[in-house]
């Protein structure tokens, strides 16, 4: 029998993660439909500068509220049935911002997008681990992240060119898509073992693995696997989070996802726009927006690209050195064009090269890492949970970070308010290069056993990761 064929993987890690483009359309519609609704008033009625506020960042507060029960019904329902599942309040979330009358309907209708959209960047990432090879996990695993850019940028290039109900209707159907093309993937086969589904389990990853790849030895590692946690003592959720081996992998995934966020990623995006403006560029925000949104993907599909070759530790390390640098770079320009108007006349180039990059660099590293790590560190008796309080923080985070910053801006100014950005890049360089383990290319076991304290074990050790020689 052959080897098998990638194509099913790739195509059952590209339709779980389409999920993260509905929640990216969510996030890029934000931007251009600002004045529309608070100059031109598109929905005909009045929404101020601070209820718009309100709109904007109740989409990261409902994704903070589901991630832990969320948590917990990917274990009792599974992962493709879940994330099925979050269509019709998706469909609701849309129908509100559709035909709003007045401001609590947007209201509500970000907080369920908000929801729906944070429900997927738990169970996604977790499904894509749990279907691929363990030599395809970290391209499969970054799908989430490139999709979420690309619903970003799907945001920005509707917004920028249509009026606010075709805005609207553009990214209420992408919900729509998802659920007619994932309808047809199969369950994690990790997941179905994990449940006695052995038949089903063997179904599904002979789909994932092509009809004609012999997957005996694969499918025996997931089943002994899964027969090693139900023959395990059974404890409750709060003693098996507080293992030593699960702290330390939960405090991992906790501060990546928290340093993805504090080192500025969404306060960069919130300013690019007035910074392109400001510096006579010449462009509009919109257009600027459409250039960034275009610079985050294109390096996003670089990151996906590497991710498997290079490793996840050292595209940590480049990513934090050069948000570091480049945010101190905004800082120096802001610091000066305040303290010494005119001086810094001549040097537009500057923020906006440092925009650029700052992407760049973000994309390939911090951008897609944290969430793929999520998903490695844990094993199937904790995984859904522990990564449900990963992602948790990473949205708390972003809420924080957007509500923050406009008030540091205004309190100290924005050179110091990007230097803050600076020290928290150091800080995630530091703590990448001392504490974060390389996953790359390792089995479940392997992660457990680095996190334990010991070296990798030997490969001959067998566990629920995947065939290691399968390409």
């Amino acid at each position: 029998m052959s080897k098998g064929s990638v194509l099913p993987q790739y195509i059952a890690g590209l339709s779980a993660s389409f999920g993260a483009l509905c929640m990216g359309a969510s996030i890029g519609w934000s931007s251009p439909v600002e004045k529309m609704i608070t100059e031109s008033t598109d929905y005909g009625f009045a929404i101020s500068t601070s209820q718009f506020g309100w709109v904007s960042s109740l989409l990261t507060l409902g994704a903070t509220v589901v991630c832990i029960p969320i948590g917990f019904a990917i274990d009792w329902i599974g992962r493709r049935p879940t994330m099925l599942a979050l269509i019709p309040p998706y469909m609701v979330g849309w129908v509100l911002m559709l035909f709003a009358n007045n401001v609590t309907m947007l209201y509500f209708g970000r907080f369920i997008l908000g929801m729906c959209g944070g429900a997927f960047c738990v169970t996604a990432p977790m499904y894509c681990t749990e279907i691929c090879t363990t030599a395809l996990r970290g391209t499969i695993g970054a799908f989430f992240q490139l999709l979420i850019v690309s619903g970003v940028l799907y945001g920005y290039l509707v917004g920028a060119f249509l009026p606010l109900l075709t805005i609207n209707i553009l990214c209420a159907i992408l919900p729509l898509i998802f659920a007619t093309i994932h309808f047809f993937m199969p369950e994690s086969p990790v997941y179905l073992a994990m449940k006695g589904r052995n038949e089903d389990a063997a179904k599904s990853l002979q789909w994932l693995r092509g009809k004609d790849a012999d997957i005996d030895d694969e499918l025996k590692e997931i089943l002994e696997e899964s027969q090693k946690q139900s023959d395990a003592p059974k404890v409750n959720i709060v003693a098996a989070l507080r293992r030593p081996i699960v702290l330390k992998g939960l405090g991992i995934a906790i501060l990546l996802q928290v340093f993805q966020q504090w080192t500025g990623i969404n306060a960069i995006l919130f300013y690019s726009a007035s910074i392109f403006e400001d510096t006579g560029s010449g462009l509009s925000g919109s257009n600027a927006a459409i250039i960034i949104g275009v610079v985050q993907v294109t390096s996003t599909l670089v990151g996906v690209a590497i991710i498997d070759k290079a490793g996840r530790r050292i595209l940590l390390l480049i990513s934090g050195l050069l948000m570091a640098v480049t945010t101190a770079l905004m800082g120096v320009y802001f610091q000066l064009s305040e303290s010494n108007p005119g001086s810094m006349d001549n040097f537009g180039w500057l923020p906006i090269s440092s925009i650029c990059i700052f992407m760049v660099f973000f994309s390939i590293g911090f951008g897609p890492v944290p969430w793929l790590v999520m998903a490695e560190l844990f094993s199937e008796d904790v995984k859904s949970v522990a990564g449900s309080i990963a992602g948790t923080s990473n949205w708390l985070s972003a809420f924080m970070v957007t509500l923050l910053f406009p008030i540091l801006k205004t309190a100290i100014g924005p050179g110091p308010t990007f230097w803050i950005f600076t020290a928290i890049a150091v800080l995630a360089f530091l703590y990448s290069l001392f504490f974060v383990p390389e996953t790359k290319g390792k089995t479940i076991i392997e992660i457990q056993h680095m996190l334990a304290g010991g070296k990798a074990v030997d490969l001959d050790t067998k566990s629920a990761g995947g065939n290691k020689e399968q390409t």
